[in-house]
């Protein structure tokens, strides 16, 4: 459409300010547009003659403010929309939204922002086709220059209930990803626009002209799309499932097959590990096995790979292999005790009653909340009225207090021991340590504070404990939390009346990137474990990727008959296994000595692989393992074995951002990580998998990576010995077939 041909309202008060009146100006010689009072939208036949209207604003929209906008001028708006208008909300008139009856939450962020650097829209790489960004080359699209100041109105803390984000914003170099600028709505046949800051039309400033260009562009683009008829229809905002008369929950996973698919030229993305459709994931929850399906809820981000805005996402499988996307089931109740978050909890049967209690979060209160789901898929999920069901932290015990939160006081592991339920929060004493406190109670929406079930008073143990789980293995009981760097497990016994754990061995339970597990018990009886595996690149390189963490393979736990911990692959994984490139078959494995100095490569391709064998050392001898090779060598990730543990060294895993570098691997880390391992045969079984590597050692200890290779054809696999020989037996190799949707 030729913008010349664009007919705009251009909605306005009776007193317009300096920026009001600039933003007039610019847009009646930009467009065929007229000035209309909003006083006067009311009267339907005036908005007749245009193809989209045009709300700035720099001032903030009252409360009270109905001589702003009557409630007839919102009707007719709103139906102007429905019926395939376009409107573009900039300033504070995005905080009109849901008076325009566009959506129920309104902007929760109002204010002034100081530009020291200038700012600008920060595309999400989901959107950064859209149309709104046509004829901008480089991203971010910068609007505000240097030294300049803007009204504001945007979503931080919240989302909109129906709108998805386009873009954040960006602040000179800085990514602010928590601070979204630019929103859209699919709002009936017609589309809503929302530019709540970035824009400014008058400045007291010495004027930059390329970015007042910008600035002026980016406006054109957005009247333009949204007066004609070619808006696209992605979205990557699919909805949470819907009452339990629609029997089609379906519509609420639209998107996110196209929104993998956008993502699935990425070569850092995983192909068998479960991660999200796009946008940011962590923490493993609610794992449940229910009428013979696995249930793996995550918390996810769909505003963008960053943490906030947490909701539940869904995936289900029937054989730990293939995955499949189902509807969000927990989102925040803008009035709810859960409004800044739905964070970690669990889900169990409660005498047939699929239910899950979770964490809410609201301003600087973080407490446990129940809900439950009317049907047998686990689409659907019902809150609490209630809730929260436990209103306060402890208040005999002093619960640390942070900037942030009034308790540290979250993440729930919940269990039924004959008619008792027990309860384990995640917390932390002021001055002292991470704690695990434990619940119990007749039903799950009354708890009794029984008290600290173990408490970390040793340095290095924690601040607080994060994602408890007391695991019960016959004659031992395993306790594991997580203490903002590692993931900790106590082998010993629980006492459940005092209460106490008396703690036999203690250890990590994977020594590189890895956090927040959760298990459940299959219906054959093992203990599955899941884990976070967290980002080791920078925001940015999230931010470019469109996407942020993905799930461990599941672990089948146990404990022995002497109290050591096992760690093993899930047997159902071996369904994965594709070409056999060495050994002869799954039972069958070369053996092969390298002398002091050898080198071999292995024939494996691609990034997507399961390496096993037994390793054995001379005296002095180290075997390395080198992983993610480029044709030329700059690029490698070497696993080091010398007879007492496994490094990984990460110092040439990425060339960085050369010539055929990748934006989705900047700020990656060089930092070594290594396993501890027993004196002897070294039996291990490697995993890569895009951008991960995943050890398990004498079926006992773990090692998770992330490493971001810039090239694609980073892909070799090499031996070499120095200082001795090496016996390797039983060395077995596969290709693995990718399962989750997309991942191919």
């Amino acid at each position: 459409m030729d913008e010349g041909s664009v007919r705009v309202a251009f909605l306005c008060g009776d007193d317009l300010s300096a920026d009001e009146q600039a933003a007039r100006d610019w847009c009646t010689s930009a467009f065929d547009a007229d000035s209309l009072r909003l006083g006067d939208v009311a009267d339907a036949s005036r908005l007749a003659a245009f193809d989209a209207c045009w709300w700035h604003r720099d001032r903030p929209l009252g409360t009270d403010d109905a001589d702003v906008l009557p409630a007839g001028a919102a009707d007719t708006l709103d139906t102007f929309v429905a019926d395939g208008g376009g409107l573009l909300l900039s300033g504070h008139a995005l905080s009109a939204v849901d008076r325009l009856g566009i959506d129920t939450v309104p902007p929760d962020a109002t204010g002034t922002d100081e530009l020291p650097n200038g700012g600008g829209f920060l595309a999400k790489r989901l959107h950064a086709d859209h149309p709104v960004f046509e004829s901008f080359p480089d991203l971010p699209v910068y609007t505000r220059p240097s030294g300049s100041q803007q009204a504001y109105a945007r979503y931080e803390h919240v989302l909109p209930s129906e709108g998805q984000v386009l873009a954040s914003a960006v602040r000179g170099a800085d990514y602010e990803v928590a601070r979204k600028s630019l929103i859209e709505w699919h709002h009936g046949a017609g589309h809503v626009l929302g530019a709540g800051s970035e824009l400014r039309f008058h400045d007291e400033f010495a004027p930059d002209y390329e970015v007042a260009t910008t600035q002026e562009r980016f406006v054109r683009n957005a009247l333009t799309l949204l007066a004609g008829d070619r808006y696209p229809a992605f979205s990557d905002r699919p909805g949470v499932a819907g009452p339990p008369a629609d029997d089609d929950a379906g519509g609420a996973t639209t998107g996110f097959t196209a929104m993998r698919e956008r993502l699935a030229d990425d070569h850092h993305r995983p192909g068998y590990h479960l991660a999200g459709p796009a946008g940011w994931l962590n923490d493993p929850n609610g794992l449940i096995q229910w009428n013979g399906r696995y249930h793996v809820f995550y918390q996810y981000n769909p505003a963008g790979p960053f943490h906030g805005t947490i909701h539940w996402g869904h995936a289900v499988s029937d054989d730990l292999v293939h995955w499949e996307d189902r509807p969000v089931a927990l989102a925040p109740d803008p009035d709810g005790p859960d409004r800044d978050g739905c964070w970690s909890g669990c889900a169990v049967d409660d005498d047939g009653t699929p239910t899950i209690l979770y964490t809410g979060g609201r301003e600087r209160a973080q407490l446990p909340c129940l809900a439950v789901s009317p049907d047998e898929t686990l689409d659907r999920w019902q809150k609490d009225p209630a809730n929260p069901v436990i209103e306060s932290a402890p208040t005999d015990l002093d619960v640390l207090s942070t900037e942030d939160w009034s308790a540290e006081f979250r993440d729930h592991c919940v269990w039924r021991d004959r008619d008792t339920w027990y309860h384990v929060i995640g917390s932390g004493v002021t001055d002292v340590g991470g704690t695990a406190l434990l619940y119990r109670g007749e039903t799950l929406d009354e708890w009794e504070y029984v008290g600290p079930l173990l408490t970390g008073d040793w340095e290095g143990s924690g601040a607080v404990w994060e994602c408890p789980e007391l695991l019960r293995f016959g004659d031992y009981d395993l306790l594991h939390v997580s203490n903002y760097e590692d993931v900790v497990y106590f082998v010993g016994s629980a006492d459940l009346v005092s209460p106490g754990f008396r703690v036999e061995s203690h250890d990590k339970l994977d020594y590189g990137d890895f956090y927040a597990p959760q298990s459940l018990e299959t219906d054959d009886g093992r203990t599955l474990l899941f884990g976070w595996l967290p980002e080791a690149r920078s925001t940015k390189a999230q931010w470019e990727a469109g996407w942020s963490g993905c799930l461990s393979l599941p672990r089948e736990l146990d404990v022995t008959d002497e109290g050591r911990l096992r760690q093993r692959p899930a047997r159902e994984l071996t369904a994965l296994r594709g070409d056999q490139v060495v050994g002869d078959d799954d039972s069958a494995g070369e053996t092969l000595t390298l002398s002091a100095g050898e080198h071999r490569r292995l024939p494996l391709a691609g990034n997507r692989y399961e390496l096993a064998g037994e390793f054995d050392l001379e005296p002095g001898a180290t075997l390395t393992l080198s992983l993610f090779e480029s044709p030329a060598g700059t690029e490698h990730t070497r696993l080091r074995y010398d007879g007492e543990a496994v490094v990984v060294d990460r110092t040439d895993s990425t060339n960085g951002l050369g010539r055929d570098g990748d934006a989705r691997a900047a700020g990656a880390t060089t930092d070594e990580q290594r396993l501890p391992v027993g004196d002897g045969t070294l039996s291990l079984r490697l995993f890569a998998d895009g951008s991960i590597v995943e050890l398990f050692a004498d079926e006992a200890r773990c090692l998770t990576s992330r490493v971001y290779p810039t090239r694609e054809d980073a892909e070799g696999v090499s031996l070499r010995a120095t200082g001795g020989d090496v016996t390797i037996s039983d060395l077995r190799a596969w290709h693995l077939d990718g399962t989750v949707p997309a991942g191919e």
